[in-house]
């Protein structure tokens, strides 16, 4: 049974070719098709002729003239060169769209937070905050300073920040003394000593460095991907490419047989030879997304810039209230050190400074917080983008490689043979 199924497959092909080599010596076919595909050839042989000048395909009698075979040549190139830009389209179009949306989250983010700090703060301590509000408004231009790529150390800015908050605190605790700018420089450097404002700082400045070193290593590598997805859209044909997709394409027009199709293992060949220096950056590329995948971790657990931004006035105003109470003790140990200030030779009203911050602060009930930023949550973008088809496969290019000689299959109009 065997032996009989092995002739009559030999017996198929043999006909197959048979047919075929009759069939080619008309070229009405490849005339139709060539029409079919918009190519205008100034001749197009009746019947084949003598294929010695052509440089491509095999040159025994032939359909095409020379200037047919370099048509091909010139259309494969182009139909290559287009069918990666298409596939590639959606992979750059994903890149450019989740960079944006991270990109509008962290930014309203921030804002968000800023403009709440300021109305509860308005609220809560009325005229000293105002009075000292560009305080606040530096912590805010500096975090989105560092976020959008600017040269700010995270720690010694925040750092600066308490020590500035110290500054106005102790200036407006202690109105009846005359507080230079000498003096306010000796203050800052028992601050570290002091530890006014408890423990809220130490803890603040690890939430906040960690949370927006992640966000920033995020939406830079967004960056990233977008910017290697473009370049590797932008395939340059080689000759050797070039003239292998021309034989597997067109080829079979100048052998008389236009609607015979590559099998797929042949297409795949020739895609990944034109495509070999896209392919090498396949183990790059499987780093980056490893690493763009640990960062997505991190920002949905401890690194969740959206827990530690959302509550930052509370925490604040935490660390206000304990400079508050511990007023007393903070200016005794500042002007055992610093030494005593000058009177101001007035005094203070019925109803001093001090007693404004005993106004306790109120954060927001969650009906009054502000809507979330970008009308979404940190963690619903973060698992959007992990489930991003190319953040769940690993071999994004190589996909594209594979998913790309189907397309091109395409070029022929029909489906690819088993």
């Amino acid at each position: 049974m065997l032996r009989l199924e092995t002739i009559l497959c030999t017996f198929s092909v043999l006909s197959v070719a048979a047919r075929a080599d009759f069939k080619a010596r008309n070229c009405s076919e490849v005339r139709e098709a060539c029409v079919g595909k918009g190519f205008s050839f100034a001749h197009v042989p009746h019947q084949e002729i003598p294929g010695e000048h052509l440089r491509v395909c095999p040159q025994g009698n032939t359909c095409c003239t020379q200037e047919m075979e370099d048509k091909f040549g010139q259309q494969s190139k182009q139909d290559f060169e287009n069918l990666v830009d298409e596939m590639s389209h959606e992979l750059r179009s994903t890149f450019v769209s989740r960079h944006k949306r991270f990109d509008e989250f962290f930014l309203e983010l921030l804002e968000n937070t800023e403009r709440s700090l300021n109305e509860m703060f308005v609220r809560t301590y009325g005229k000293p905050y105002m009075q000292n509000s560009e305080v606040f408004e530096n912590l805010f231009a500096e975090l989105k300073r560092y976020y959008t790529g600017g040269n700010v150390n995270l720690e010694e800015m925040l750092n600066d920040f308490w020590s500035r908050l110290l500054e106005r605190m102790f200036t407006l605790l202690n109105s009846q003394y005359v507080i230079t700018e000498d003096y306010l420089e000796c203050i800052s450097k028992y601050t570290d000593q002091l530890k006014p404002f408890g423990d809220v700082p130490r803890k603040l400045k690890a939430q906040v460095t960690r949370a927006f070193i992640a966000a920033r290593t995020f939406v830079q590598g967004l960056s990233v991907g977008r910017e290697v997805a473009q370049r590797v859209s932008k395939v340059s044909s080689t000759p050797a490419c070039i003239r292998a997709l021309t034989k597997m394409l067109y080829c079979p027009f100048c052998q008389g047989m236009p609607a015979v199709k590559p099998c797929k293992n042949y297409c795949l060949n020739v895609m990944k030879g034109c495509l070999a220096n896209q392919a090498d950056l396949d183990p790059e590329w499987n780093q980056y997304i490893d690493a763009m995948l640990l960062v997505a971790q991190r920002l949905e657990g401890p690194f969740n810039i959206e827990s530690v931004m959302e509550p930052i006035d509370v925490k604040i105003s935490e660390a206000i209230m304990n400079m508050q109470d511990n007023s007393a003790q903070v200016s005794y140990r500042v002007f055992q050190g610093c030494g005593q200030p000058k009177p101001a030779g007035i005094t203070r009203s019925a109803r001093g400074v001090a007693d404004v911050f005993n106004a306790r602060f109120r954060p927001y009930s969650p009906e009054e917080r502000p809507t979330t930023a970008a009308g979404t949550s940190l963690d619903r973008l973060v698992r959007r983008q992990s489930r991003c088809c190319c953040f769940q496969t690993r071999h994004c290019l190589s996909v594209n490689i594979i998913c790309l000689s189907d397309l091109t299959l395409l070029i022929k109009a029909g489906d690819l043979p088993s």
